[in-house]
């Protein structure tokens, strides 16, 4: 189970080895799923657990099924969810956590790893243009994050809250998220005990974004009825579409009623690297809140969610235990104090990796030039006949094809049979469309092109 050193090197490199076929063959192969399925459940059967197999050979096994038996994200042609080919870099990063395992509970224990996560999420607030002493800290993900912000709303809203919960409050207390939103809020609620109730899905403009006459008018309705409007969620760019809500707006109706205001940015974040891009993104600096995923469009390795808060103060409310098995209780550093995890992996290495070898100038190339290739194909689709259902600043675009193709599903349904490249179906304004999504930095035109293509000439 546990190497020498000689035997690591020889077996690191078999498994760099390993890896750079599957990736070679994955992108040479079609974007979709292609294991053998049948062969693949009599193999897994195999494994009884009776007797050890060599590490290769597990590997082998592993790394087969992996890169084949899912839908390969890192495929240049894969156009789906926002999880591109993690960069080099944050592999690296991953390597190193794995092979060191700090434990980041407490500054005690890994002062070095807690730090470089501290000096990554201040750089991040900064850029995002939060004032000195904002923090946060990374986390699994962004429901996390965002359940996270929840926490934070509900405590300063009822101080009571973290020893009494829900019943604390008068009335059914009321979180507002657009339509359009990730409704990971509903689980959020859930989890939290105020009930899925609690969630208000405010509608829509005509375009995918929140209206904020709506949120005014459905905050007014809840207030006439004695309910608690505590907390409302701006998207900076919706999971459908990739639309951002008018959060200038949506901040100033939080402020005058007193309640937290949260931006859900976790894929439409990165546009904060590029000058060009990130005007886009206007009011998010004046949020109470922010949730960026690193690992959609800063293209890390997955799992690794940032949370950022303007007055951290209330984290060390939302989060305080004291423990005498824990070495320390310092809400400044020790992240078990300020965050929802105690036990956790070494997260922040991975964006911290990447900021420092590709810097801001590499990533706002990395942004810029995905959307440059949604405008080439939004514009190469529009004069084939399809109707563009989205005005997204963002490297995403949702059409609908012209009759002679059939529907939305349709078309899906051919080009993920056909293989050539994946595409998602997603409503718009309860409008099915075909969804293209860019965020990997190895699609190139020729992959537009070639998408197309498929979409056009498939019947």
């Amino acid at each position: 189970m546990f190497k020498n050193a000689d035997a690591r090197l020889l077996e690191d490199q078999q498994l760099t080895e390993m890896i750079a076929d599957r990736l070679d063959r994955i992108k040479r192969g079609p974007a979709s799923v292609s294991i053998d399925y049948d062969q693949f459940t009599r193999n897994l059967r195999e494994f009884d657990f009776s007797e050890p197999r060599s590490l290769h050979s597990v590997g082998e096994f592993v790394s087969e099924a992996t890169a084949f038996g899912s839908v390969p994200m890192t495929h240049p042609r894969y156009f789906g969810l926002f999880n591109p080919a993690p960069s080099y870099a944050s592999e690296w990063a991953d390597r190193i956590a794995a092979a060191f395992n700090p434990q980041l509970a407490v500054w005690s224990h890994a002062p070095a790893a807690v730090d470089i996560e501290i000096h990554t999420v201040a750089a991040l607030a900064r850029r995002i243009g939060f004032p000195d002493g904002a923090s946060g800290h990374f986390t699994s993900g962004g429901s996390e994050a965002n359940e996270t912000a929840v926490l934070c709303a509900l405590t300063r809203a009822a101080p009571r809250y973290a020893s009494d919960g829900a019943r604390c409050f008068a009335g059914q207390p009321a979180l507002y998220v657009s339509r359009e939103s990730h409704l990971a809020w509903l689980k959020i609620a859930h989890r939290l005990g105020i009930g899925r109730q609690a969630v208000r899905l405010v509608e829509t403009d005509g375009a995918g974004r929140m209206s904020p006459s709506a949120l005014r008018d459905v905050i007014g309705e809840d207030l006439r009825q004695g309910a608690i409007p505590i907390f409302v969620a701006s998207t900076a760019g919706t999971t459908n579409a990739g639309m951002i809500d008018p959060m200038v707006e949506i901040g100033e109706i939080a402020a005058r009623q007193g309640i937290w205001h949260h931006v859900d940015a976790a894929w439409g974040g990165a546009l904060i690297a590029s000058a060009e891009l990130r005007p886009a993104l206007q009011g998010m600096e004046r949020a109470d809140s922010i949730t960026v995923d690193a690992h959609k469009w800063f293209a890390t390795t997955m799992g690794a969610g940032i949370f950022l808060c303007r007055a951290p103060k209330v984290l060390s409310e939302v989060f305080r235990v004291s423990a005498d098995y824990m070495p320390s209780n310092d809400a400044s550093r020790d992240p078990y104090v300020t965050s929802a995890l105690w036990s956790r992996r070494f997260i922040g290495v991975r964006l911290f990796m990447n900021l420092a070898v590709s810097g801001w100038s590499g990533y706002a190339h990395h942004v810029e030039r995905a959307v440059a290739l949604i405008g080439r194909l939004r514009t190469s689709l529009q004069e084939s006949g399809w109707e563009i259902a989205n005005d997204s600043p963002m490297a995403v675009l949702n059409v609908i094809p012209p009759p002679r193709l059939g529907s939305s599903a349709d078309v899906v349904a051919r080009t993920q049979t056909h293989g050539g490249a994946w595409v998602s179906l997603a409503s718009v304004e309860r409008k099915p469309t075909v969804r293209i999504c860019i965020t990997n930095g190895q699609t190139d035109e020729a992959d537009v092109d070639a998408l197309h293509e498929i979409l056009c000439l498939l019947r």
